[in-house]
C-alpha cells in the first residue's frame, strides 16, 4: 500500500499548496490516516458527507475526488476487488491518498483560502530602477496580515482525522457571516460572468485576516473597486466617493489605524513623482511658483533658490521638493495619517471635479476623499462646537458658532486655528478590494475589476470549478 501511495504522490498533479503537504507527508513515511486494521475508518464517511456539499460553494465534486472516493469505499466494503487496477493494495492506497488530498484541500481551502493573496498580488507590478537588473523588484500591493497554514497545523488536523475528531475540524471551516452567506446563496441561477464574480469575492472572504465584520467599534472601509468610503460603528453612518490609484499606481490593500489629522499640510513630494512630473520643469521658476513648490537640501534642511535648481539636483535624491500648505495643495486642506509601508494616506483634494467621474482611478496611490470635514468629524471621539468650528475655519469653511463668526469678522488675514488633531482612540482603517459589496441598504452591488484582481483569483481557483 505504501508503495502504491508513493506512486500516486509522484504522479499526482500539484494544483494547490495543500497538495504539496500530502506528498510531503507520505514521502516522509507518514502514518496512514484513514486505513486501520479493520479497513477504512468511519471518519471517511464523515468527510465524504462534507465533500458532497462543495457544490453549494460553486465547486465541482471532481475537484475533491468525490466519485472516486465513493466508488472505492463501496468496492472495499462489498469486496469487489476484481481486476488488475483494483487489487486490494491499489484500492486501499487510492482511498488513503484521495481522502487525505480531499481533506486537506477542503480544510485548508475553506479555512484559509484556496489562494495566497500575498503571492497573488505582490508579484504583479515591477519597480522602476535606474540600472537594469537581472531579477525584477516587485511592488508590494497587498500588506494585510493573513494567516496561512503551516506543516504543524497540517499534522494537527491529520492527527484529528486519525483520532476520530474530524467533525470538529470540518465544522471550524464554516463561514457563517451574512456577507459570505449572501454571496453563496446568489450562486443559484447566476450567469457565468456573475458566477465568476461571486466565486472571486467568496474566496476573498476565506482569507484569514482581520475584517470590518470582526470588530464592533467604529471603523472606516475603503472599497477600491467601488471608489467609495464607508464608516461603521456609529448611529450616523457616513459614506462618500473616493479617488484611488490608477492602474499603474495601484492603491495598496492594507489594514491600519488612523491616529492623526493634519490641517493645511505641506506635501513632501515622493521621488517617483518628482522624477516623472517635476523633473522636466527644472529651471522653470514660474512652474515652481505657480504650484507653490520649494526645494530643500535633505541633509541641511536649507531652502534652495528656485533659480539654482537643476534637473541633476532633483534626480540625485539629495533634495526634497515640497508643496506649501493651503487650498492649492495636492493634499487639500486636511490629511488623515495612519502607519503603513507605502507613504500613502487619505486626504482632501483641490481637484473636486474628479469625483464626478464614474471610474475614479486617478491618484498616485493615496485615497482622495469627497467629504473631508465629515470624515474628520466622524474620527473625533470628543468634540464640542468650538473645536469643530476651529476645524472648519482652518479648512476655509464658514463657521457656525457665534464665537467662530466673530473670530472671522475680526481678522483680515485668518490664521488657521488647528494644525493637527490626534485621533484617540485611533480608528481602524481597511483598504480592501471587493467587486461585490453590500451597501447600507443591504443590496449586493457589483463594481468593475479595475486592477484585474478578479481575473487573477479566478485563474487560480478555476481548477476547483471544472
Amino acid at each position: 500500500m505504501r508503495s502504491e501511495i508513493i506512486k500516486l504522490c509522484k504522479s499526482g498533479a500539484v494544483k494547490f499548496s495543500s497538495d504539496r503537504f500530502v506528498s510531503d507527508y507520505y514521502l516522509n513515511n507518514g502514518h496512514f490516516v484513514w486505513i486501520g486494521r479493520n479497513g477504512v475508518t468511519a471518519t471517511a464517511d464523515t468527510l465524504l458527507a462534507y465533500l458532497e456539499c462543495v457544490g453549494e460553494h460553486g465547486f465541482s465534486a471532481g475537484a475533491f475526488f468525490v466519485d472516486t472516493i465513493r466508488n472505492d469505499l463501496q468496492r472495499v466494503r462489498s469486496l469487489r476487488i476484481d481486476s488488475l487496477n483494483n487489487t486490494v493494495c491499489s484500492t486501499y492506497a487510492r482511498l488513503e491518498y484521495h481522502l487525505t488530498k480531499a481533506y486537506l484541500r477542503y480544510v485548508l481551502g475553506f479555512g484559509f483560502g484556496f489562494t495566497n493573496p500575498d503571492k497573488l498580488f505582490n508579484r504583479l507590478d515591477t519597480v522602476e530602477t535606474k540600472e537594469p537588473r537581472r531579477f525584477p523588484i516587485y511592488k508590494k500591493l497587498y500588506d494585510i496580515e493573513t494567516t496561512r497554514p503551516d506543516s504543524k497545523f497540517v499534522c494537527g488536523i491529520l492527527m484529528s482525522a486519525r483520532n476520530d475528531s474530524i467533525r470538529t475540524v470540518l465544522q471550524s471551516t464554516a463561514l457563517c457571516d451574512s456577507f459570505y452567506v449572501s454571496l453563496r446563496n446568489a450562486l443559484a441561477g447566476a450567469s457565468e460572468d456573475r458566477r465568476r464574480m461571486l466565486l472571486c469575492n467568496m474566496e476573498r472572504c476565506r482569507w484569514k485576516m482581520k475584517t470590518p465584520f470582526d470588530i464592533k467599534q467604529k471603523c472606516i472601509v475603503v472599497n477600491v473597486p467601488a471608489f467609495h468610503l464607508y464608516t461603521f460603528g456609529t448611529d450616523s453612518a457616513v459614506d462618500m466617493k473616493v479617488v484611488c490609484g490608477s492602474r499603474s499606481n495601484k492603491t495598496p490593500l492594507l489594514v491600519s489605524c488612523i491616529n492623526r489629522m493634519d490641517v493645511n499640510p505641506v506635501w513632501n513630494i515622493p521621488q517617483s513623482i518628482v522624477r516623472h512630473d517635476v523633473l522636466p520643469h527644472a529651471g522653470d521658476t514660474s512652474y515652481f511658483a505657480r504650484n507653490h513648490y520649494f526645494v530643500v537640501e535633505r541633509k541641511t534642511g536649507e531652502r534652495i533658490s528656485l533659480e539654482e535648481i537643476t534637473a541633476e539636483m532633483l534626480e540625485s535624491g539629495d533634495f526634497r521638493v515640497v508643496q506649501e500648505g493651503g487650498e492649492w495643495n495636492s493634499l487639500g486642506r486636511i490629511v488623515f495619517r495612519f502607519p503603513n509601508n507605502f507613504s500613502v494616506f487619505l486626504h482632501d483634494t483641490p481637484t473636486k471635479r474628479t469625483f464626478s467621474r464614474t471610474v475614479r482611478s486617478a491618484s498616485h496611490g493615496c485615497v482622495r476623499v469627497e467629504k473631508p470635514y465629515e470624515l474628520a468629524e466622524f474620527l473625533l471621539a470628543e468634540k464640542d462646537e468650538w473645536t469643530l468650528d476651529k476645524l472648519r475655519i482652518s479648512m476655509g469653511m464658514e463657521p457656525r458658532t457665534t464665537r467662530g463668526m466673530k473670530y472671522v469678522s475680526d481678522k483680515e488675514d485668518i490664521t488657521p486655528l488647528v494644525k493637527s488633531l490626534y485621533v484617540k482612540p485611533c480608528v481602524q482603517l481597511f483598504i480592501l478590494y471587493f467587486t461585490l459589496w453590500k451597501d447600507f441598504d443591504g443590496e449586493l452591488k457589483s463594481f468593475p475589476d479595475i486592477y484585474g484582481y478578479d481575473s487573477i483569483i479566478y485563474e487560480n481557483i478555476k481548477p476547483l470549478t471544472d
